[in-house]
């Protein structure tokens, strides 16, 4: 609801603003103001993966399809940086800049609705961004993240729940103050405990691409707050890893 109505008030500022602005920045602000108008019809982004799910064929009886719920961290895997798993019936629908929120409302038409075995959960980084609008309390991200996990077991779909990963300033002056250490490790230290007690699998990215001075390894991001090649390249194990243990349970 707050980011709702941070949206209403950005539309509101931008209409005034086009009616006060020289014609080059007029254009500009109308451009802004169509991408708020198309962001707030369709909020958690259904569309985005609307025609995609429509053609995707059930699974075979057999098949292991396995879906990756997530925010920009999982949208450029292996759409940006990095290869995601040749050969495996594995689904990505991550949306850049999602919030648990937004993932929660699509989880129906992006996760359930495609009968996957396995979901792996990944989110909640953009939640705790400071700076950028209003962040959301650590308790409404655990509730969101508890949502999407407890609505997969319902429909009989393994939980994989993923730690937010570190983040660093080598390349940006701002994700260390944006991204609090201590709020990403309270974030994790719950997201593993709430997995022990559901007897959901916990997937710990965290200290594999963790350097000093609890930062993201600079050799292993693009700026700060996504991985590149070389650190998909260390989640993809330990992400293969999990899905195998859930499969099993």
């Amino acid at each position: 609801m707050k980011t709702y109505l941070t949206m209403l008030a950005v539309l509101f500022s931008s209409a005034t603003a086009l009616a006060q602005a020289p014609a080059p920045l007029a254009q500009a602000i109308a451009a802004r103001l169509q991408s708020d108008e198309t962001r707030l019809a369709d909020w958690p982004q259904l569309g985005r993966y609307r025609s995609e799910n429509a053609a995707l064929p059930s699974p075979e009886e057999a098949e292991p399809r396995v879906v990756f719920m997530g925010d920009s961290i999982t949208d450029f895997w292996g759409r940006q940086r990095g290869v995601f798993f040749p050969g495996k019936p594995y689904i990505n629908r991550g949306i850049g800049g999602q919030v648990t929120a937004q993932m929660l409302v699509r989880f129906r038409p992006d996760v359930i609705n495609l009968n996957p075995r396995v979901v792996v959960i990944l989110g909640g980084v953009n939640d705790l961004a400071q700076g950028f609008g209003p962040t959301t309390p650590i308790g409404e991200i655990e509730g969101n993240l508890a949502s999407m996990a407890e609505l997969a077991r319902a429909h009989g779909i393994r939980v994989v729940l993923a730690s937010v990963l570190p983040v660093n300033d080598h390349f940006l002056p701002h994700p260390l103050a944006t991204h609090p250490a201590e709020q990403i490790l309270a974030l994790n230290a719950w997201i593993k405990s709430y997995a022990k007690t559901q007897h959901f699998v916990y997937l710990d990215d965290y200290p594999a691409l963790l350097g000093e001075g609890r930062t993201i390894k600079r050799e292993l991001t693009i700026d700060g707050l996504h991985p590149n090649a070389a650190g998909y390249a260390v989640m993809t194990p330990l992400a293969q890893r999990a899905i195998d243990q859930a499969l099993a349970q």
